[in-house]
């Protein structure tokens, strides 16, 4: 069979398959890629290209530097210094989470910005009383506008400037973008602010979106912390040394003996006689606790902790509860106690109550506060001893803005776009050594870069450029482009037209990476045989692949703002209609002039 009829029904076969919607995506694409290989469209070289391609290479690389600014709080910095100054009305907040949106987006991607802004916008929308339904999806189509602010943007900037570079024109420049992504942001947020109230629906939240960022406020009100608690050491030549802990435990007001801890980490019952190495733990006035320990031969520790020292930059806490079966079921613990060598229990529930200063016998389903450092803190996630309640790395996120290794992770991002804006390095060159260098000054672990990286994604593109690069070399795009050529004449505009809708109706229900994919070969084929610069289409498509509005299910920012806004499917073209309209209107307008036809 024709080489070029084959890549056109393997074609048509992966777009019934992404609307079929019954396989992922990434399982799609892979089809894709060995049934080129199988029909010998491309050898099997060809066929497995793209998963070494530098564009893939160069995407992964984005999604690492995305986690490392979100983990370390630059996002939560960023949102919270807006928020502060654009006060409580709607149309401000608004403008400062869309324009905070579109400028993210331009370094850490559309879904990553909108997954970093979400919980946020949300929090504050309902703290002011304004509906989330009437922001979230300004927000996410601010994101969408804010990934033609740079390359870094999306892997839609990357895959028409590789197409632009490899006609011979060499590619976009790392900001040429924005030239149309500024004035595209900017109708979308007067869109939003205009016509938003009319368009978007007013509905109740659809589902909780928890607000972390006084975490440690409400749990050391739910469990009434102490003015905090000092551990004491038991010196050698102390004069406790063979004193029973009930004796101890008769200290004058206003102290008050937490509990003992032996050397092995274990709680000590009230017969316990003390020994060198003991902790007591005690509660009370500083100057009364420095007075008992010099008394009674005890080395005072580290100062308490105290509701306001709960989360920091290198400390934290979280709440736990007891699982079934645990082997802390039985256990005697008190406030005070230091656990895994450098975790401190400073509550404990019972029945849903505090227990104060008493000790307990843990129970299933019993509660505990835990304050120490992050990392020994996020262990705690993988241990079946306990169940973390909130996520450590959520709350992290969200109460400590700019927090541990931030500056490293800002210099980190300047590094990249320097060596992208100036292209001394090819742009996988520069992403992958920022991606390695998030990981090598310990951004980021090994571990969370893996975890960042959105593997759909990454396997979409693998696939899918040996489809773009069959339906090239195969003729394929030729007789596409001499069809919609038949359509639409000689004329540059209506091929800018034509192609913007047919970019624009498949985005709305496959990826549109996978649609960009697709058309580029299509649309640089049309401009050579027209005899236009490819410059002005592939940047029409880059604008066609972004403005993903109609449908909740065209990209991952889309649908995340689905559920916390309660937004229903109709939902979305009523506002995204007239601004894919708008957009349009921009892109002829603006296209022409800056990149001339001939």
């Amino acid at each position: 069979m024709d080489p070029a009829v084959t890549s056109l029904l393997i074609l048509a076969g992966a777009v019934g398959l992404f609307v079929w919607n019954r396989l992922p995506v990434g399982v799609v694409a892979v089809l894709v890629a060995l049934s080129l290989s199988v029909t010998g469209v491309l050898s099997v070289e060809q066929a497995l290209a793209g998963f070494g391609d530098p564009v893939v290479i160069f995407v992964a690389s984005l999604f690492i530097v995305s986690e490392g600014l979100d983990a370390t709080g630059v996002t939560t910095w960023a949102g919270q210094a807006i928020t502060e100054r654009a006060g409580t009305d709607r149309r401000r907040l608004l403008v400062a989470f869309m324009l905070l949106a579109g400028v993210l987006t331009a370094v850490v991607s559309p879904n990553g910005s909108v997954a970093a802004l979400l919980p946020m916008v949300v929090v504050v929308a309902i703290r002011h009383r304004h509906p989330p339904s009437q922001m979230l999806m300004p927000l996410a189509f601010a994101a969408h506008a804010g990934s033609l602010l740079a390359l870094s943007g999306s892997p839609v900037n990357v895959i028409v400037s590789d197409a632009l570079a490899g006609t011979g024109e060499g590619p976009f420049a790392f900001f040429e973008f924005a030239i149309l992504g500024i004035p595209l942001l900017a109708a979308t947020v007067l869109l939003a602010i205009v016509a938003g109230p009319r368009l978007l629906p007013s509905l109740a939240p659809g589902s909780g979106m928890a607000d972390l960022s006084r975490h440690a406020a409400t749990l050391a009100g739910h469990y009434a912390l102490q003015e905090g608690f000092y551990r004491l050491r038991v010196r050698d030549d102390s004069p406790v040394i063979g004193s029973v802990l009930r004796e101890l435990s008769s200290v004058p007001e206003p102290l008050t003996v937490l509990g003992v801890q032996r050397a092995d980490g274990s709680a000590a019952g009230p017969d316990h006689v003390i020994s060198p190495s003991d902790s007591v733990s005690l509660t009370g006035p500083a100057g009364d606790v420095v007075k008992f320990a010099e008394n009674h031969g005890l080395a005072v520790g580290a100062r308490p902790v105290r509701a306001d020292d709960l989360v920091t930059k290198q400390m934290g806490v979280v709440e736990v509860v007891v699982p079934p079966r645990s082997p802390l079921v039985g256990e005697r613990v008190f406030p005070g106690m230091v656990r895994l060598g450098e975790i401190v229990i400073l509550a404990v529930g019972h029945m849903g109550r505090d227990r104060g200063t008493r000790s307990t016998v843990l129970s299933e389903g019993d509660s505990l506060l835990l304050h120490g450092p992050w990392a020994v803190i996020d262990t705690l996630v993988d241990d079946r001893d306990v169940l973390v309640i909130d996520s450590p790395e959520r709350v992290r996120r969200q109460a400590v803005p700019f927090g541990a290794k931030a500056v490293e992770a800002v210099v980190i991002l300047g590094a990249m776009v320097v060596l992208l804006a100036t292209g001394v390095v090819a742009p996988a060159v520069a992403g992958l050594g920022a991606a390695a260098a998030m990981v090598a000054f310990r951004v980021v672990s090994p571990q969370q870069a893996y975890r960042a990286v959105s593997w759909q994604t990454i396997v979409l593109l693998g696939g899918l450029i040996p489809l773009s690069t069959a339906i090239s070399s195969s003729g394929a795009a030729d007789r596409i482009a001499s069809v919609l050529l038949g359509a639409v004449g000689t004329s540059p505009y209506l091929l800018l037209i034509v192609l913007f809708v047919l970019t624009a109706t498949f985005g709305q229900i496959i990826s549109n990476t996978a649609t960009v994919l697709i058309v580029v070969p299509i649309a640089v084929a049309a401009a050579l045989e027209t005899g236009i610069s490819p410059a002005p289409v592939l940047m029409l498509v880059a604008v066609a692949g972004s403005s993903s509005f109609l449908t909740p299910i065209a990209t991952p920012a889309n649908m995340m703002v689905m559920a916390p806004a309660g937004y229903r499917f109709g939902d979305y073209w009523r506002f995204g209609l007239p601004l894919l309209i708008i957009w349009l209107a921009i892109a002829l307008l603006v296209i022409p002039i800056v990149w001339p036809f001939s």
